[in-house]
């Protein structure tokens, strides 16, 4: 969807929105912590996020890269940079092809810093000098399909040295492009006066201010003093006494922005834009601070974040057990020639891709696995890191990296069956009908009710697994699937349907079943789920009593989920198969 109709939509509901930047991390770690990033400010309710392209396209194909997945995997409607800056046309060319393949219909056009190791900007054959000739090169070349946004610059472009002159080229591109996102800031009436200017001069597309939170001291002064930025003086006698504080630094810029945006607001601005600098943190609390909370059908549509890929968007239900791996559920699915749409059946193609077409793999290097978890040497070592995640006192496992807000209720009763030995790596409390726009269990359109059955799925040592399989025969209400490394698989479940784990009842619609339990999609997944196993395993030297007790735990215990399909009853009540 274009930008601009998701202001639009905003501004008729007369509501603030925002958006967020983000850029291209340099090492293959970063670029996948991003993506996890991405997916949890999906919950914050943006109406779009930009990925920065890099001078002289030097990381277009990242840059391609992250805006593909924000789009399939995050579900976040997606923005890309394109620069002109020693730019071939033929580059460009391969950038706008591949922008419209992956299903990005928004560009933000620019020229451009310098490449890396040049001092000065400079057009070269078949290039481009200005943005606004890339902004008349993709209509020409797409006409109205790209939604195309520029730069504005409050206080002037750092190079042009004629305000009057800068300020007429910024009318005339503004007048050919759809929307503006401006220059960083920190004086806002420098910001209201020049946007009266820029409407006296009759261009009339929405402008969001750029606001950057200052996360630390030594970067705020580099970044102002590269952009030649305006910065008022009770701001740096304000951040003089604290900036070898970082802490300090942090709450500053966050208390900064609110106040900034707050005098925006007054000034009639609903919309902004957070170059967040891949941070997460800071614009939460920003947000929080300024009371801005998305409508939930804006930040949570369905229980999970639904892909905008042109082929997926029609998709409507999924496995809950790829909840904290949404990237590799995308992309074990991607091939698929429909996905299901109101039930999980036919339409689905049977296949998921084999893990070994892609990687397996954890979110961490070696040296930070070892720092979170330590050398565990025994299964004791094991359940008190498994403990110690749902105690929310350990930062992630190998199969999660946070806690869903929903387990929230159920945090004592995960910690207590990993202390018994039972290794949760997913979780649902019962939700018995609460109201759709419900801040915890609420997800879908307004004036609706959702349900949910109680659902945990954990690692069992086979011993166990006997004991528990008996007093499960004993409950009428309850199914399992319980499977090995080596595939195989105990059950109670009887027929080979899906088992709809959460569903939505909303006004005008047939009742929504968006996560299900499925045994195919269970055989499927519990491959990757052991694998993480091996790769945590590997962290470690070979011999090592870290890599014998996991990879003992990997070949020998069980993978099983456990549905309660009562789900009148009380959070604790699946909880009690492990007493």
């Amino acid at each position: 969807m274009k930008i601009t109709k998701k202001i639009e939509k905003a501004l008729a509901e007369d509501r603030c929105f925002w958006s967020f930047e983000y850029f291209p991390p340099k090492t293959e770690t970063g670029v996948i912590n991003l993506f996890d990033r991405m997916e949890r400010m999906y919950a914050l309710g943006p109406e779009f996020v930009d990925v920065t392209w890099g001078a002289g396209g030097a990381q277009s194909e990242l840059t391609l890269q992250i805006c593909t997945t924000a789009q399939s995997v995050a579900g976040l409607e997606t923005c890309m940079h394109l620069t002109c800056t020693n730019m071939p046309r033929d580059k460009i060319d391969w950038a706008l092809k591949n922008a419209k393949e992956a299903g990005i219909q928004n560009i933000l056009a620019l020229r451009g810093d310098p490449p890396h190791g040049h001092a000065d900007w400079k057009a070269i054959d078949t290039g481009f000098s200005h943005a606004i000739d890339l902004v008349k090169y993709i209509r020409e070349q797409y006409g109205d399909y790209f939604c195309i946004g520029v730069a504005g610059y409050p206080e002037g472009h750092v190079e042009n040295h004629d305000p009057e002159a800068d300020f007429t080229h910024f009318v005339e591109k503004a007048k050919i492009a759809d929307y503006c996102v401006t220059q960083l800031f920190y004086d806002c009436d420098i910001y209201i006066k020049w946007l009266a200017k820029v409407r006296a001069a009759g261009v009339t597309i929405p402008i969001l201010p750029g606001i950057m939170p200052i996360q630390m001291y030594g970067g705020f002064k580099r970044m102002t003093a590269l952009s030649k930025t305006h910065v008022p003086p009770e701001i740096n006698a304000a951040l003089d006494p604290i900036k070898d504080n970082d802490t300090a630094v942090k709450q500053f810029g966050v208390q900064l922005a609110i106040d900034m945006c707050r005098k925006l607001q007054a000034a009639g601005v609903k919309g902004f834009h957070f170059y967040c600098m891949n941070l997460e943190k800071s614009v939460r609390l920003i947000l929080e601070g300024l009371q801005f909370v998305a409508p939930i059908e804006v930040a949570k549509p369905l229980p999970w974040n639904p892909s905008l890929a042109k082929n997926r968007e029609k998709e409507s239900v999924r496995p809950i057990f790829w909840r904290n791996r949404t990237r590799s559920y995308v992309l074990r699915t991607e091939s698929w020639d429909d996905f299901p749409n109101g039930r999980w059946g036919d339409s689905r193609s049977p296949a998921y891709g084999d893990i070994g077409g892609y990687a397996v793999s954890l979110k961490f290097t070696p040296e930070e696995a070892v720092k979170i978890w330590g050398t565990p040497e025994s299964e004791s070592d094991i359940r008190q890191l498994f403990s110690a995640f749902c105690s929310g006192n350990l930062p992630a496992l190998p199969w999660c990296d946070q806690m869903a807000p929903e387990s929230e209720p159920i945090k004592k009763h995960l910690t207590d069956a990993n202390l018994k030995g039972f290794l949760t790596i997913n979780s649902q409390p019962a939700v018995d009908g609460v109201e759709s726009t419900h801040p915890r269990f609420g997800w879908g359109p307004r004036n609706g009710f959702v349900y949910q059955k109680a659902y945990v799925e954990f690692f069992v040592a086979p011993e166990a697994l006997d004991k528990l399989i008996a007093k499960l025969s004993r409950n009428p209400f309850v199914t399992y699937y319980a499977v090995n490394k080596q595939g195989d698989l105990k059950t109670n479940v009887q027929s080979e349907g899906p088992n709809a784990v959460t569903w939505g009842v909303f006004p005008g619609q047939e009742i929504v079943q968006p996560t299900v339990v499925d045994g195919t999609s269970f055989m499927a997944w519990k491959d990757e789920a052991y694998e993480l196993w091996n790769q945590w395993a590997r962290v470690y030297p070979v011999n090592s009593k870290s890599t014998q007790v996991i990879q003992h735990i990997s070949d020998t215990w069980f993978l099983m989920n456990v549905v309660n399909n009562n789900y009148r009853l009380d959070e604790a009540a699946i909880f009690e198969i492990f007493n």
